[in-house]
């Protein structure tokens, strides 16, 4: 597993910022972090980063797990869970999520017409979108199911 050389100096730079430096542990978390699927829980992300490096604890997880959030590197999701989700964060990029409450899937997607929409109504009340989470919560029709088509909470 390897994660992009820009996500690498990015993050170096941030835990620079902080005094910090990228230690065996926090690389083995950042490349299963950026190798894997979107919308690691913390338990996922410290079993998989356990077979790379051992020894990894919960608390060094979410410590890293928290400086990557806050260095621009991975966005932070509840999903109506008790649990905190990642994903990576992509400059530039949005979506908005589709998330299931029967199977638990979760699924991205992109509308223009959503978009304008919320910044045609934040315009008309005298306001300019600076950020939004769109997350609507669906459950599975009736033998139409999502699973194969969406990520697994």
């Amino acid at each position: 597993m390897a994660i992009s050389p820009l996500a690498m100096k990015r993050f170096r730079d941030h835990l620079a910022t902080q005094g910090l430096k990228l230690t065996s542990q926090r690389k083995a978390i950042a490349e299963v972090f950026f190798a894997g699927d979107k919308h690691l829980s913390l338990l996922e992300i410290l079993d998989q980063s356990k077979s790379i490096q051992r020894g990894i604890g919960y608390a060094t997880v979410y410590r890293t797990m928290r400086l990557l959030t806050e260095g621009g590197l991975a966005t932070e999701h509840k999903f109506g869970e008790n649990q905190a989700r990642y994903e990576p964060a992509i400059d530039g990029e949005h979506h908005d999520h589709l998330i299931c409450l029967d199977c638990g899937i979760i699924v991205e997607f992109e509308d223009d017409e959503v978009e304008k929409m919320q910044e045609k109504h934040a315009a008309a009340n005298g306001f300019a979108v600076v950020s939004h989470k769109h997350e609507v919560y669906v459950k599975c029709v009736p033998g139409r199911c999502r699973r194969p088509g969406g990520v697994r909470l």
